[in-house]
């Protein structure tokens, strides 16, 4: 017989070191040769990004030891950070940024020698950094995207498309890279070049407007020695999202835009080089009310690629994605089979196979192989094993509350579940709804640790994919527009009341976090109702006048013009939505988790607010991580924050375990 425990008090094999080991997914997919590479987490190695390699035998190795990370900074949120080539008789050619100096370096693999730097150090504010690049070997270069910091500030800089000499010979010397387009445009992306060489084009956006806003597409010409020439936009517009371009085999465009205003759909274009002006376009799958795309975040992200004999490998869907081959010629898309319900924007091809990275509720994120002669996928790299019996993973529920003026709100309900205990009859479950980041972002449907370190337990989790979020078309998208610490806050407590109304949770255990925004979420949510016994708080945003004048990143600089109002105009609505300015409305125990390297939501919106609670006898802690930045990434940082967190719900919620150490809470 199954015994009985109380929720909260469950014993479960998912401790938080397990959790955070498996933290973190592959991404970055590419082809060299046969050879299929991807950059993997190591975690346990000062959360660094090392690059693996597939050979076409099948064997795997990580290419790039410690303490090489494999990462960019530009927008801080990165992108790709590598590229590579083969070259007949020497092997592959590898370029990559390494994060802790930001330069591009050249390797070789197959060879006996250490990475050789391609790219010099600037002690100018935040230096020289490089993403999205593209390898030219019969130019001797590779083109990606320069961002160049000219003062001290965050916002001090500029980018630019640029060619970096394969031979070094910019290591030590700036004039040696080539700037391929000026820096008309504050934001530009990668450049993709067309089949025959001739021209380039490329994704550029200006503030204030974020890329899910309006972006356009820009086409040049390419010339022997200087910039592209005939620089002129073909697609896109201010109210016009276009997130992803790729040419095609016959010299057409395609991209994936929000034209009509309702979803990310799959376009074509011919841009003609004689031609003046925006050129029309064609939707390659019409009638389908769903996303061929999402939200820009890292430059080079994607969601589409064409393949050789003219068919479109394309991840779409509405909530939950899924990898199909789309004929544009007769708008059929057939999905590939499987289990996965996300699948991340990365994709490679080479001839008819599509690999890419994709996770479900019942297994984590893996690079996956889809053989689209076949229609068999198969899992070739980061393949999922159970750290524990899946019996312990939590089951989703996906559900679609009512908020607000009756308008819907999407959430994955992941309910208590432990095979080990069940729950007395007369007892609710304790919630913890989840805010994700962005806020432009969404909650995937797929396994986490995370989650399940709280499910296992006897604790439910809800997350919440409030207004504002991606995946539901660009109208849920605009609800957060000028509404942000509004539409969030209600959509979140509308499915908390939600729950505790249908007999699901415990009214009096409600708990609410999120970390960036969703720690935004969180701290508004604490300060605005009365809905939650407490929050956990992650690196966030809780000053937004400073935020939004001076204190966070470039990228995000006037993020707030969309999601508050122009700051020139409405100053008293930053002032007035803010929880820093109501610490004195917070009646509930809290935890603020935060990295001092954070350069999107800084230390000092934590410190503030802290000073602004301290004396108001309200329990509380402060846990701050050196050496981490925005999102933790090191293991032992996120085993101590999600310890604290367990803590700070057994405490609150009156739960009794020995198996964490108390959190020390102040007031």
């Amino acid at each position: 017989m199954v015994p009985t425990g109380a929720y909260g008090t469950w014993p479960s094999p998912i401790d938080a070191a397990l959790a955070a080991s498996h933290d973190g997914r592959p991404d970055n997919v590419g082809v060299v040769g046969d050879e299929v590479w991807w950059t993997a987490p190591r975690p346990a190695e000062s959360g660094r990004r090392t690059l693996v390699r597939r050979r076409a035998d099948g064997t795997q190795e990580s290419v790039l030891p410690a303490p090489w990370n494999v990462r960019s900074r530009v927008i801080e949120y990165g992108g790709q950070p590598w590229a590579g080539t083969e070259r007949p008789g020497t092997g592959p050619l590898i370029v990559f940024c390494h994060f802790p100096d930001q330069r591009l370096y050249a390797y070789e693999p197959d060879g006996s020698g250490e990475p050789v730097p391609l790219t010099p150090v600037s002690a100018t504010g935040g230096g020289l950094r490089w993403v999205d690049p593209v390898i030219l070997p019969d130019r001797g270069e590779v083109w990606c995207v320069l961002e160049e910091f000219t003062g001290e500030g965050p916002t001090d800089l500029r980018r630019v498309i640029a060619a970096v000499p394969l031979d070094g010979s910019a290591a030590e010397d700036r004039a040696a890279v080539r700037e391929l387009t000026d820096d008309r445009h504050r934001f530009v992306t990668g450049p993709r070049l067309s089949p025959d060489g001739r021209r380039a084009a490329w994704i550029a956006w200006d503030h204030p407007r974020m890329p899910w806003d309006g972006t356009v597409v820009m086409t040049g010409e390419v010339a022997p020695d200087g910039p592209f020439t005939g620089v002129r936009p073909v697609v896109g517009a201010t109210d016009e999202s276009v997130c992803q371009i790729e040419w095609a085999p016959d010299g057409s465009l395609l991209f994936v835009s929000d034209l009509g205003g309702h979803w990310w759909e799959l376009q074509r274009t011919r841009p003609d080089a004689t031609a003046t002006g925006v050129v029309p376009s064609s939707n390659l799958c019409p009638g389908r009310a769903e996303e061929f795309g999402g939200a820009l975040w890292k430059i080079g992200q994607r969601w589409f690629l064409p393949l050789e004999n003219g068919t479109v490998a394309a991840i779409h869907g509405k909530g939950s994605t899924a990898l199909g081959i789309l004929d544009p010629e007769t708008g059929e898309l057939v999905d590939a089979a499987g289990p996965w319900t996300e699948w991340a924007s990365t994709l490679a091809v080479h001839g008819n196979r599509v690999i890419g990275v994709a996770a479900s509720p019942r297994s984590g994120y893996e690079v996956v192989e889809l053989d689209t002669c076949t229609g068999r996928a198969r899992v070739i790299g980061a393949a999922h094993q159970d750290p524990v019996d899946p019996a312990y993973y939590p089951e989703p529920q996906i559900r679609t509350f009512t908020g607000p003026d009756d308008r819907e709100v999407h959430a994955h309900v992941y309910p208590p579940h432990n095979p080990d205990r069940i729950a007395p009859d007369d007892e609710l479950p304790p919630y913890v709804v989840w805010a994700h980041g962005g806020p432009t972002g969404h909650a995937p449907l797929v396994l986490d640790l995370e989650i399940a370190y709280f499910t296992s337990r006897g604790i439910g989790v809800a997350e919440v994919n409030y207004g504002g979020s991606t995946g539901y078309g660009r109208e849920y998208r605009e609800r957060l527009r000028e509404q942000w610490g509004v539409v969030d806050v209600e959509d979140c407590a509308a499915v908390a009341r939600a729950l505790a109304a249908e007999g699901t949770a415990d009214p009096a255990r409600l708990a609410i976090r999120g970390g960036s925004a969703g720690g935004w979420t969180t701290a508004a949510s604490l300060t605005s109702t009365d809905v939650y016994a407490c929050g956990t708080i992650l690196y966030p945003i809780l000053d937004l006048t400073a935020w939004g004048t001076g204190e966070t990143h470039d990228f995000e600089s006037q993020y707030l013009e969309s999601l508050v109002g122009p700051i020139a105009e409405v100053p008293a609505r930053y002032q007035e939505r803010s929880p820093a300015s109501h610490v004195d409305r917070i009646t509930t125990p809290f935890l603020l988790l935060q990295g001092l390297d954070d350069p999107i939501c800084p230390p000092a919106q934590s410190e503030r607010f802290l000073a602004r609670t301290a004396g108001r006898g309200i329990a509380h802690a402060y846990l701050a991580f050196e050496g981490e930045g925005h999102g933790f990434r090191r293991a032992d940082t996120m085993v101590r924050a999600l310890e604290a967190e367990l803590s700070l719900y057994a405490q609150t919620f009156g739960i009794s375990r020995d198996d964490v150490t108390p959190l020390e809470m102040r007031k």
